[in-house]
């Protein structure tokens, strides 16, 4: 479809689209949104992630709700970096100890 200058923009969220208008979406989409997805960065730091979605009279930005899970990644670093120990550290081999084949 060829880009029409007279089109309306709107960015709006998923919810906020009528019934008939998210069904098309989803159509649109059938396999989901992350090959299509784009991350928008607000000026005050915050973002949100929209996909594409044309009608004959608007073009929209559709805001989608993502969930982020971020706790695995603090487990992780409470495995990893506790007591000023690095688990593991002793299994590096100190630089005298590593050959040329090593490096």
């Amino acid at each position: 479809m060829a880009p029409n200058s007279t089109k309306k923009r709107l960015v709006t969220s998923f919810n906020n689209l009528p019934l008939e208008l998210q069904q098309e979406v989803k159509a649109l989409y059938p396999k989901g949104f992350s090959e299509v997805m784009q991350r928008i960065d607000k000026p005050n730091g915050d973002f949100f992630y929209v996909v594409p979605f044309e009608t004959e009279e608007i073009s929209y930005l559709v805001k989608i709700d993502v969930k982020i899970d971020d706790s695995a990644d603090d487990a992780l670093e409470d495995d990893f970096y506790g007591e000023d120990e690095l688990k593991g550290a002793d299994e590096i081999p100190a630089d005298e100890e590593m050959g040329e084949d090593d490096m």
